[in-house]
């Protein structure tokens, strides 16, 4: 059966959206209220809330006698406020394995417990070289001297504290998403993109009346980021797990922006040899461009459910992502192949 064409205009449009929407770790509630209202159009789609607050689809395939699930996370990097210093600057605690110097200058915004929020800049504590000199390359990036700089007049704690800032408030950094010549750059491509694939295959087969071979259900996480997001969540009757998350690029690593990537090993260990090989298969026999890859530093749902003790075979896809954890960039010809392997996955 040939694939069904993916409507990019669509996939762009949705991705650009989702990636603006703030969604840092236990912060994720409009990410989730956004991709719900986009599936809910689609007929043989059903849609509820875990009791973590991810989003479990299902969606009514030809046969369901091995069924499966596929997931991919919205939940971003981000922080928390830890504490409001003496001048008024707001020290932070982190959501998500990143270095600090990947988000120094970085604009922010502080989501008070209120519901109202404020805008500021991530910076190092001695950010001036016309002040502190050398200090600012020497010193390590570290939490003790990042602070939040603050965009209203204050310069004291209680001056913080009176315009209703607070510890435990959470700090959304800024997208800046740019799409061009084919490439998407934005903070949070892991995992949004990912997101943006499952979406666009559910639009791309529905529009062509194209059901999932077997009834399949779609997990959208919202806690992989600090390690549990498909711990649980994922329907006892699942036979099979395939997470769609980012593909890290860099020396020593075979993937690239313009191919979607197999995982066969991360830091949790080797992925199901039978899935993987089947997937690499199903790419060969449609012929959608892909590497296969190994990531010593990297760990995903699918790791997690397992670790939880789900009995699942359990392999990994994605699109490459440029600079993982810093200032992302990924190509339409990944998020293209990535789609289309998620679509002849649920054909077969």
């Amino acid at each position: 059966m040939k694939l069904p064409a993916v409507d990019m205009d669509f996939l762009v449009r949705f991705l650009t959206d989702l990636l603006n929407i703030p969604s840092p770790t236990g912060f994720s509630h409009l990410a989730i209220d956004f991709v719900e209202q986009t599936l809910q159009p689609f007929p043989a789609v059903s849609c509820r809330r875990t009791h973590k607050g991810g989003l479990l689809v299902r969606w009514d395939g030809e046969s369901a006698d091995h069924p499966r699930a596929l997931t991919a996370h919205v939940d971003t990097l981000g922080a928390l406020v830890k504490e409001i210093k003496p001048n008024g600057r707001l020290k932070l605690s982190k959501l998500g394995g990143f270095a600090w110097n990947t988000v120094e200058g970085e604009g922010c915004t502080i989501f008070k417990f209120d519901g109202g929020c404020e805008r500021g800049s991530i910076l190092f504590c001695k950010p001036s070289v016309h002040v502190h000199g050398q200090v600012v390359g020497d010193t390590k990036r570290e939490d003790a001297n990042i602070e939040v700089r603050l965009d209203f007049d204050t310069s004291t704690a209680e001056e913080t504290l009176a315009a209703g800032i607070s510890v435990g408030d959470y700090v959304v950094f800024d997208a800046r998403v740019e799409v061009t010549n084919g490439y998407i750059r934005s903070r949070h491509l892991d995992d949004k993109a990912c997101v943006a694939n499952l979406v666009s295959a559910v639009k791309s087969m529905s529009d062509a009346g194209i059901k999932p071979a077997q009834t399949t259900y779609l997990l959208i996480s919202n806690f992989e980021e600090v390690g549990h997001g498909a711990s649980s969540g994922i329907p006892a009757e699942v036979e099979e797990l395939l997470a769609v998350d980012m593909a890290a690029i860099g020396e020593g690593q075979t993937s690239d922006e313009h191919f979607a990537s197999i995982c066969v090993k991360d830091s949790g260990g080797p992925y199901h040899h039978g899935f993987s090989s089947q997937l690499r298969r199903l790419a060969d026999r449609y012929q959608i461009p892909y590497k296969v890859d190994i990531y010593t530093h990297y760990g995903s749902d699918g790791g997690a459910f397992l670790r939880a003790g789900g009995d699942v075979r359990v392999a990994l896809i994605g699109p490459g992502v440029d600079a993982s954890h810093n200032y992302e960039r990924t190509h339409l010809d990944g998020l293209l192949a990535t789609t289309q392997w998620v679509m002849a996955y649920l054909m077969e």
